[in-house]
């Protein structure tokens, strides 16, 4: 039963990707906006094949863990509606936090970096996956297992997911009313995506917002005559972006902060495992202390 959810969830969301991604080529072009390259594209393939190859080795493993913990469960939800109803709300909360420390910690960062990596936007950006993410991602989801959960379930909720996770990679839908309130939408996406200081790890849900909205981690697309243009990628874009460097260029930053002279042990725990950006002498700075200095400046205008 589950494999053949599985299946039926490839078969209908496969030509629904193909259909839009035709699409959002065929707008870009009448509408003369450069989303896409050969190469940029190429490289989202490349990155989304090594990441489920990954998880597909890895998948057995962290399904037995899920039925561990599900057996030991303590509770259970008896209506299917509510079962399905609370796994979805629970799995994007979780999701949230996997992607919150994603970003919020260098050492993981390194691995969600690829994702950020692109400077277009577009529907196949959405398939250009964090490698090395399957090998950890499943701890997150544990308390779901012993919510009572089952383990093929979540994967498969998890799957589901993801296909509005993909479809928000665009710059051609506008905001969408009232839904900006509660689901994740291209526009809020596009925030998520940009490199410009005061879009830095805001919105991190993958279905829906009201977890950045409840957390405060929520931006909304600010209007050109209120901020900046969004510019698209990293604050530091890839030296010699070649097929390693997109996976391991973070990694190699690690070590290179690791190797100063005149650090103590502490100083190499925070270049590991503190926020992107860290640096014992200030001569680099995180998110947080950008977005400060930003918001005193006058580039944000202030309502």
């Amino acid at each position: 039963m589950e494999a053949l959810r599985e299946q039926i969830l490839i078969l209908v969301s496969a030509p629904v990707y193909i259909v839009v991604i035709c699409l959002e080529v065929a707008l870009s072009h009448f509408r003369r906006t450069p989303s896409y390259s050969w190469r940029d594209t190429l490289n989202n393939l490349y990155l989304m094949l090594l990441n489920s190859g990954i998880d597909l080795l890895f998948r057995g493993g962290y399904v037995l863990v899920f039925a561990w913990f599900h057996d030991l469960q303590f509770f259970r939800i008896e209506s299917s509606f509510w079962y399905w109803f609370w796994l979805v709300v629970g799995m994007d909360f979780l999701f949230y936090w996997l992607h919150r420390v994603d970003h919020a910690s260098r050492f993981f960062w390194a691995v969600h970096v690829t994702h950020h990596s692109s400077e277009k936007f577009n529907l196949t950006v959405g398939f250009r996956s964090s490698v090395f993410q399957p090998l950890y991602r499943f701890i997150y989801f544990i308390p779901l297992a012993l919510a009572g959960f089952e383990p093929l379930d979540i994967v498969f909720v998890f799957s589901a997911t993801q296909i509005w996770g993909i479809l928000v990679h665009t710059e051609h839908i506008g905001k969408l009313g009232w839904l900006e309130y509660i689901l994740v939408t291209p526009s809020h996406h596009r925030v998520h995506h940009a490199s410009n200081t005061l879009y830095l790890d805001r919105n991190l849900g993958m279905l829906l917002i009201v977890w950045d909205r409840m957390f405060g981690t929520f931006q909304p697309e600010l209007r050109e005559r209120e901020y900046e243009p969004i510019r698209y990628g990293l604050t530091k874009p890839i030296e010699r972006p070649n097929a390693l460097r997109l996976v391991l260029h973070e990694w190699e930053g690690i070590v290179k902060d690791l190797r100063r002279k005149g650090i103590n042990v502490w100083d190499k725990l925070w270049y590991v495992f503190g926020p992107p950006g860290w640096s014992h002498d200030n001569s680099t700075k995180t998110s947080v202390q950008l977005r400060a200095e930003e918001i005193n400046s006058s580039k944000v205008v202030k309502k």
